[in-house]
């Protein structure tokens, strides 16, 4: 076969790829989407320099919000993190301790409120393996869990990775429960409105979220690339974040893709953030 006739038959197979795709998107209806910001918990941060290995912010104190999200997709619904560990609920803060973590509602009963019952979330991903992100994971055995490749290897690893439990996640790592290890981005319904993004440096595996509602547009789930709005301008990382370099380049993905698509971006832990998105039960469209 000559070049031209090569070249001829490679335009037109790309044509009938593309085409196929785009004629099913365009007779598919969009499945509703809808938003809600829950309340996992509160960490007390006597010694906010752990955030920062620049030594920005010594001698300062701050309380970090935890927030979990529910995604609704038509029908289906997956939940963004779990938060704190139900058994924290009604602890007391300490003053003295570097982190105090407080919880006062569970998942399950903010759920109630919306009537929606722990077996009808599908699927539950997770941003990170931190204890404050995975809580209360094992509340939704049924769910497929979710989670970075890297993180799911780690958790695996002696000695455990620090900050992580993995007996949170039990349901998933002993007993057999359906797990996806997601890399590089996800689109979790292959439509474009709810797509996990790599974000790799707080943990091996970390993750963001990005939501695409029809009122309210793109909104950006930060997981932990950053815990507060002015660790963008410090520059400067965790120190026990796993890779340095790698952190850095998130925080600066995460930042360009908020401006390119105009999206609120949530960073989770930050309670000025987290005031972007309507008060719970209220959800975001």
């Amino acid at each position: 076969m000559k070049l031209a006739s090569w070249t001829a038959a490679a335009f037109a197979l790309t044509a009938i790829l593309s085409a196929a795709p785009a004629a099913e998107a365009a007779d598919a209806k969009p499945a509703d989407v809808k938003l809600w910001r829950l309340d996992c918990g509160t960490i007390k941060v006597n010694n906010l320099d752990l955030f920062s290995d620049t030594f920005a912010y010594v001698g300062q104190k701050r309380t970090l919000t935890d927030s979990c999200y529910l995604i609704a997709h038509g029908a289906d619904y997956l939940l963004w993190d779990t938060g704190l560990p139900a058994g924290l609920k009604g602890a007391p803060t300490d003053d003295q301790a570097p982190l105090s973590p407080t919880l006062t509602k569970t998942l399950a009963e903010q759920l109630a409120t919306l009537g929606v019952k722990p077996e009808q979330i599908a699927q539950v991903g997770i941003s990170h393996y931190h204890f404050d992100h995975v809580g209360q994971a094992a509340e939704f055995p049924k769910a497929k869990l979710l989670i970075g490749r890297a993180d799911l290897e780690a958790l695996k690893t002696e000695p455990v990775p620090f900050g992580a439990d993995p007996s949170l996640l039990a349901p998933w790592l002993k007993n057999g429960g359906a797990v996806e290890e997601v890399v590089g981005d996800k689109d979790i319904y292959g439509d474009g409105s709810v797509t996990m993004l790599a974000m790799p440096g707080h943990t091996p595996g970390s993750t963001a979220l990005l939501v695409r509602l029809k009122n309210k547009g793109a909104v950006l789930l930060s997981g932990d690339i950053v815990h507060f709005e002015e660790q963008f301008k410090a520059n400067g990382v965790p120190g026990f974040n796993t890779n340095r370099s790698e952190s850095l380049a998130s925080m600066d993905r995460m930042q360009k893709i908020a401006k390119r698509l105009k999206a609120t971006l949530v960073v989770q832990h930050d309670a000025n953030d987290i005031a972007k998105l309507p008060a719970f039960p209220q959800a975001a469209e």
